[in-house]
C-alpha cells in the first residue's frame, strides 16, 4: 500500500498533443514539455502511481490524434499527455492487487510517471523470464490481434494459402508464423528488401515481396499465389485489398485487422473489386481485438511455449528515450520501423 510519509515532487517530462490533427501527422504536433509531480497516491482513492519503462507505438493512436467519426476510442485531449499501452513499474499504490514494485502493463501516459485511477486498464506481469516490452507486442494487444485474426475469424487449414500485407510489423510477423504453424503456405508484402529478407530469414515465410518495387499488385500476386488465395489478413487497405479481391480463391477469408494506408487521408482510396465478394463467396469480417481479451489468458498459454521453446521469433524496434517518441509514432506511417515500434523510456 502507499507510503503515506513520501510524497517528493519529481520532475516529470511529458509528450503532449499541441491540437487536433488532419491530414498526414506530424513530429511539431506534438511537443515534449516538463512538469512536476507528486510521488504519491491521494488518500481515498484505489489508485497506482507508476514509473513508465516502454511506450508502445500503434496505428490506432493515428484516429485518437483527430475527431474520426465512429471511431472506436475517445479522442486524445489537445494539451494534455498522450495516452497509450506502457509497461510499468508501481511506485506507490492503493490498491489491493497491486504492489510497490510490481511490474504492471496496460493503458497509461507518455510521461516519465503517470498517477492510474483506471486500475481496470492495468495488469500486472507474471512472467518475468522474457522481456517486459514483449507486453507491448507478442505477449499484449498485438499477439494477441494476430492470433484472434488468424486462427478465430480465418479457421485455417493445413495447406492453404495465406498472403499477409504489412507482414514485418508487430501483428504481421505473427500471423505468418502462425500461419506456417498451422502448416500453411505463406507469402508477405512489405516496404523494403530489409524487410522482405527478415520475412524470409527469420520468421519463415515461404515468400515475400517489396510492394514498393511492384508496378501491378494484381499481376504480382498472380506470380505468387498462381492458384489463388485462401487467407488474406488485411493490414493495409487500399490497392492492395483492390488486388486481393481479384486473387482470392472460392470461399477465401478476409480477416481485416487494420488499414493503415488510409489513415492519414482526407479522402480514402476506393475499392472496386468487392464483387469478388459475391462471385467467390468471400467471408471478409473486421474486429477489434478488445472483444476478444477473454481469450488472453488461452492465448499465453499457447504462445509461450511457441517462444521459450524457439518456435517463433520476435523482432521489436525500440527508440530510446521518451524524446524519441513522436518520431517513433510518426514512422509508423511512414514504414521507418522494422518489427514492433517501442519507446523505451527507462530501463528500470
Amino acid at each position: 500500500m502507499a507510503s503515506e510519509g513520501n510524497s517528493e515532487e519529481v520532475s516529470n517530462r511529458q509528450v503532449i498533443l499541441k491540437e487536433y490533427v488532419s491530414g498526414f501527422p506530424q513530429e511539431s504536433d506534438m511537443t515534449l514539455i516538463t512538469s512536476t509531480i507528486k510521488l504519491h497516491v491521494p488518500e481515498g482513492t484505489s489508485g497506482v502511481l507508476v514509473k513508465n519503462l516502454y511506450l508502445s507505438c500503434d496505428p490506432y493512436m493515428r484516429g485518437r490524434m483527430g475527431i474520426v467519426k465512429g471511431f472506436f476510442f475517445d479522442p486524445f485531449t489537445p494539451g494534455s499527455p498522450i495516452i497509450g499501452r506502457g509497461v510499468s513499474k508501481v511506485l506507490r499504490s492503493r490498491h489491493p492487487d497491486f504492489k510497490e514494485g510490481d511490474l504492471v502493463y496496460g493503458m497509461t501516459g507518455w510521461e516519465d510517471y503517470s498517477l492510474i485511477a483506471a486500475t481496470q486498464n492495468i495488469y500486472k506481469i507474471q512472467d518475468t523470464d522474457l522481456p517486459v516490452s514483449y507486453y507491448l507486442g507478442i505477449l499484449g494487444m498485438p499477439g494477441l490481434s494476430a492470433y484472434v485474426g488468424f486462427h478465430y475469424l480465418c479457421c485455417p487449414r493445413k495447406g492453404e494459402h495465406v498472403f499477409v500485407s504489412a507482414a514485418s510489423g508487430a501483428v504481421g510477423q505473427l500471423v505468418g508464423q502462425f500461419a506456417k504453424l498451422s502448416g500453411c503456405y505463406v507469402v508477405g508484402s512489405a516496404g523494403s528488401k530489409e524487410k522482405v529478407d527478415l520475412l524470409k530469414n527469420k520468421f519463415g515465410f515461404d515468400d515475400a515481396f517489396n510492394y514498393k518495387d511492384e508496378l501491378d499488385l494484381d499481376t504480382t500476386l498472380k506470380r505468387y499465389f498462381p492458384e489463388g488465395i485462401d487467407i488474406y489478413f488485411e493490414n493495409v487497405g487500399g490497392k492492395m485489398l483492390d488486388a486481393v479481391l481479384l486473387n482470392m480463391r472460392m470461399r477465401g477469408r478476409i480477416s481485416v485487422c487494420g488499414m493503415i494506408s488510409q489513415y492519414n487521408l482526407e479522402q480514402p482510396e476506393g475499392v472496386c473489386n468487392l464483387t469478388s465478394l459475391v462471385y467467390k463467396q468471400i467471408r471478409m469480417e473486421g474486429f477489434l481485438v478488445s472483444e476478444y481479451y477473454n481469450t488472453y489468458p488461452k492465448y499465453l498459454e499457447t504462445v509461450l511455449p511457441y517462444i521459450k521453446e524457439g518456435k517463433m521469433e520476435y523482432v521489436e524496434d525500440i527508440a530510446e528515450g521518451l524524446e524519441s517518441a513522436p518520431a517513433a509514432l510518426i514512422g509508423l506511417f511512414a514504414g521507418r520501423n522494422v518489427g514492433k515500434q517501442v519507446v523505451a523510456v527507462a530501463r528500470d
